[in-house]
């Protein structure tokens, strides 16, 4: 099993920016594609961004593309979501997760999920 806890969560103004953070633990972290995806109250769980094991090819949703940045410290075991920007649409409870192989937008696909943390942007 990997183990995937997740920080940053929190309150934070319209305009303003969080950096989110992704341990993970219990398997080799470098073998794993990430993403980050996100579910505001009674919508489905939508992708926000993905990298691959090596830290190459980055992908980003329309939604938060020139605003976010997705990266990774395979040293650290960590994966890193810095979002700028903020607006009340981004309040969602944000998951990292994680997948052996090549990354995809397609959460399904994704073997292993944090446990989520409340993003809240106030205006």
């Amino acid at each position: 099993q990997m183990q995937l806890v997740e920080s940053g969560g929190g309150l934070v103004q319209a305009g303003g920016s969080l950096r989110r953070s992704c341990a993970a633990s219990g398997r080799i972290f470098s073998d794993y594609a990430m993403g980050w995806f996100r579910q505001a109250p009674g919508k489905e769980r939508r992708f926000v961004a993905a990298i691959t094991w090596s830290g190459g090819v980055p992908y980003y949703a329309d939604s938060v593309k020139g605003r976010s940045t997705i990266s990774r410290d395979n040293a650290k075991n960590t994966l890193y979501l810095q979002m700028n920007s903020l607006n009340p649409e981004d309040t969602a409870v944000y998951y990292c997760a994680a997948r052996r192989g090549g990354y995809t937008n397609y959460g399904a696909r994704y073997d292993y999920w944090g446990q989520g943390t409340q993003v809240t942007v106030s205006s």
